[in-house]
């Protein structure tokens, strides 16, 4: 049988920022969902709605990509670790990040730099190590501050301008997984990883 031979190409200039990232932090809403929120009343005396975390917004539901989930998983066999930065939290996020072995998540954090700099701490990395994905101005101090950033097509234009890359996809659509793949790619990894579904 004829060996398969990747199709992705990504600029070389990229592939060398992106060489020593270990870690990639991601938001959530706008980029591993559409930024779609979905809010459901609740019934007359239910205290959830005044109780905070995970209730506080009355949000139950989310629409993720599975192409986006199998790009995380990939992303931990590459050897780089995913981790999550959302100023929300909800019951359904938390058991999808579960479900895809995401360990590292902060959630309720509008001020991400803390966020991001303590997930760093814990892992023994530096900025120069990092990666991060996000669509709106809270995203901008981190992604000013790590080894390549990525917004994805519908990220807003100050975000898409400091990025140094800009996915095809949508936010919810396959922008999280072109940048998984772009990190594959960069690490080395990524042929090795599609020959197993190949041979």
């Amino acid at each position: 049988m004829k060996p398969h031979s990747p199709v992705l190409n990504f600029p070389p200039q990229l592939l060398l920022l992106a060489q020593p990232v270990k870690v990639a932090f991601f938001d959530v809403d706008g980029v591993l969902t559409d930024g779609g929120l979905y809010f459901g009343e609740y019934a007359q005396g239910d205290t959830r709605a005044m109780q905070p975390g995970l209730y506080a917004a009355g949000e139950t539901l989310k629409r993720f990509n599975s192409l986006d989930g199998h790009g995380l998983k990939l992303l931990q066999r590459a050897g780089i670790t995913p981790a999550v930065i959302t100023g929300r939290d909800s019951a359904v996020l938390r058991a999808r990040l579960q479900a895809l072995g995401v360990v590292h998540a902060h959630f309720g954090t509008e001020d991400k730099r803390p966020a991001a700099e303590s997930t760093l701490e814990a892992l023994g990395l530096d900025w120069s190590q990092a990666a991060f994905m996000g669509d709106d101005w809270p995203d901008l101090p981190v992604m000013r501050r790590v080894a390549v950033s990525c917004a994805p097509a519908n990220a807003h234009a100050e975000v898409k301008a400091l990025a140094s890359y800009v996915t095809q996809a949508r936010g919810g659509d396959g922008a999280v997984r072109e940048f998984c793949d772009l990190l594959m790619v960069a690490s080395g990894r990524y042929a090795g990883l599609l020959q197993a579904y190949t041979c």
